[in-house]
């Protein structure tokens, strides 16, 4: 039996480059982009998913080498694809990591810092209650297989070849991520104002009564009242994440195209 050098080549080039996207996309997708999953998982995780998507996937239009300048420049450009759609997942995520740690600045927990298994950085303890909630959430709302999904249909939207994804994809990506500040902004508002409102009235007896040690009182009403205020609003979390989730999902839309 002969195997002929083209046939090996174009069994290498069907199987490479969507490795290389799905790859991408765990470099920066939500819950496999930090340092707590290891790299051996993330890897068995994208080959795994690459040979089962391979048979569903469009054929390579092209004929060039892998290792060629070309070939190196389809390489990148997968990488690119493969970042840029788990990307909105872990903006979706990061908005709820932004808002703890408005949260945790405002009632006084700004202090209270662990370190972050996915980053290896000091976080507010608050921040990453909700990001491991927001995790969950992320999960309960199958967007693991959906990120799965979406690479699947990039290949379509997408195929490998010199084309890459156009400027406009590209901005509105970068743009994507003041939506998410503004969001974080939006989910803190109502305990933010709730603080400011009482820090406001702390002013006003200080300066009704000058003798009145305002820090000894203070501090510790305005940690109370912020939990609980941080308790009547974790109700609205899964309806602030479904919106956010769908916005994060109309990203991806517009970057495939359509869908």
């Amino acid at each position: 039996m002969d195997i002929y050098l083209d046939t090996i080549l174009s069994f290498f080039a069907q199987h490479f480059w969507p490795f290389v996207r799905v790859g991408g996309m765990f470099m920066t997708m939500a819950l496999l982009s930090g340092r707590s999953v290891p790299v051996r998982i993330k890897l068995f995780a994208a080959v795994a998913i690459t040979f089962g998507i391979a048979p569903a996937l469009p054929p390579v239009e092209y004929e060039f080498d892998t290792v060629s300048a070309l070939g190196m420049l389809i390489t990148a450009q997968q990488v690119l694809i493969g970042m840029l759609l788990g990307i909105f997942s872990l903006m979706v995520i990061n908005t709820f990591t932004l808002a703890g740690q408005i949260l945790g600045m405002q009632i006084g927990l700004g202090f209270a810092a662990m370190v972050d298994p996915s980053t290896g950085q000091q976080v507010p303890v608050l921040s990453q209650f909700y990001l491991l909630l927001a995790s969950l959430v992320f999960l309960a709302f199958d967007g693991h297989l959906l990120m799965i999904r979406v690479v699947v249909l990039s290949f379509d939207a997408i195929p490998i070849g010199p084309q890459g994804p156009d400027a406009d994809a590209l901005y509105f990506a970068a743009n994507w991520a003041t939506h998410m500040f503004a969001a974080g902004m939006t989910f803190a508002l109502s305990a933010v104002v709730s603080i400011l409102v009482m820090s406001l009235a702390f002013g006003v007896m200080t300066r009704a009564a000058p003798q009145l040690n305002i820090f000894t009182i203070g501090f510790p009403i305005k940690l109370v009242s912020g939990l609980i205020i941080l308790w009547l609003t974790i109700g609205n979390f899964v309806r602030h994440f479904d919106a956010q989730w769908q916005r994060g999902q109309e990203g991806l839309c517009f970057v495939l195209g359509g869908c």
